[in-house]
């Protein structure tokens, strides 16, 4: 809670509070099984443990869901939820992050909603290798820290899978835009950070506009490292296509159409979402991409757009926290909870 004191923050009545709304975001979501957590209670019999924990960030814990994107959050998760209570496993949804939650009560968890943690890069690393030993994470932390940096792009080209010609600047160089643009047949470019989402930090450049990033770029390279690719015009006239595999099998896919005068199609920034029936050279490459990671996901999201050769490319393998997109196929929830609960 930014702006908030520490010492506020630890207060008896604020953490009450935070219990409190967690409890109830989780007897809304029908978690079987649930009981509020606290420290003096991990001692407590097994039955107050749970089986799986789905994790997100404490601004989603237990959000308003009288905004619709925070019912459309909740109603994915209570989705994959269903399922995993189906198969007699007891389920909490909480925050990754969460200062009061003890890990060493639930043997499992699965990434869902932790859109923070590219803002919170070092704290969700430090976390992740503490709890790693005692609870399972889905997908594997091994998996977790190669995909959170888009280096790994560089990997799956090596690997055979098609991506756009991608050039990193790493943190603390002094390589310019122009310097990249010069040396690449691109009129158009877009810049990102390595680690990030939600189109943070996301500009798409040309003739017009790339001298004013050069201190764009200056500034941000202080921090963390930059890529560049070729801006790719058919995301304007076809879209984005985001292709679903659970447990190595492509589900479904969705179409992904950036709002007018905007190229990124993420629904933060206005974008909409359309069902998609998936052609089999789709379904083809969304599974190869997975087949390239060194050990096998049990979800991952596929995000590809056509070049301008006609051909498939990758923009995104996402490992971590995507979207997956269960309100347009629920049976995929299902089947993501399935290959879950058969590995515990």
């Amino acid at each position: 809670m930014r702006g908030v004191p520490a010492a506020t923050l630890r207060s008896p009545t604020v953490k009450m509070c935070r219990r409190r709304l967690l409890e109830s975001s989780l007897k809304k979501a029908g978690c079987l099984g649930y009981c509020s957590y606290s420290p003096k209670r991990q001692n407590q019999a097994a039955m107050n443990d749970y089986d799986v924990v789905i994790l997100t960030d404490m601004r989603y814990e237990a959000p308003d869901e009288s905004l619709w994107y925070n019912a459309q959050l909740l109603g994915e998760e209570r989705l994959l939820l269903a399922g995993l209570e189906a198969r007699g496993l007891r389920t909490a949804r909480v925050a990754w992050s969460n200062p009061d939650f003890d890990w060493s009560r639930t043997p499992a968890a699965v990434f869902r909603s932790t859109w923070d943690y590219f803002e919170r890069f070092p704290e969700f690393c430090a976390w992740m290798q503490r709890i790693e030993g005692g609870t399972q994470l889905f997908n594997a932390p091994s998996l977790v820290r190669w995909n959170v940096d888009k280096h790994y792009l560089l990997d799956l080209a090596e690997r055979g899978v098609n991506v756009p010609k991608t050039h990193f600047i790493e943190r603390g160089e002094t390589t310019t835009l122009r310097e990249v643009v010069a040396a690449n047949p691109w009129s158009e470019v877009i810049l990102k950070p390595a680690v990030s989402g939600a189109a943070r930090h996301t500009y798409r450049l040309n003739e017009a506009n790339i001298e004013a990033h050069e201190a764009v770029l200056r500034d941000l390279l202080r921090d963390e490292a930059m890529m560049i690719q070729p801006f790719l015009s058919s995301v304007l006239t076809r879209g984005e296509i985001s292709l679903v595999v659970i447990d190595g099998r492509c589900t479904h896919a969705v179409r992904k159409i950036a709002k007018p005068g905007d190229f990124r199609v993420q629904d933060d920034h206005g974008g909409t979402v359309q069902t998609h029936t998936p052609t089999s050279d789709e379904i083809a490459f969304a599974e190869h991409a997975v087949t390239a990671c060194s050990q096998a996901p049990i979800y991952a999201r596929v995000d590809v757009v056509r070049d301008d050769s006609g051909a498939l490319s990758l923009m995104e393998l996402e490992l971590v926290e995507p979207e997956l997109f269960f309100r347009f196929h629920p049976p995929a929830a299902d089947s993501l909870a399935a290959g879950i609960a058969k590995t515990l």
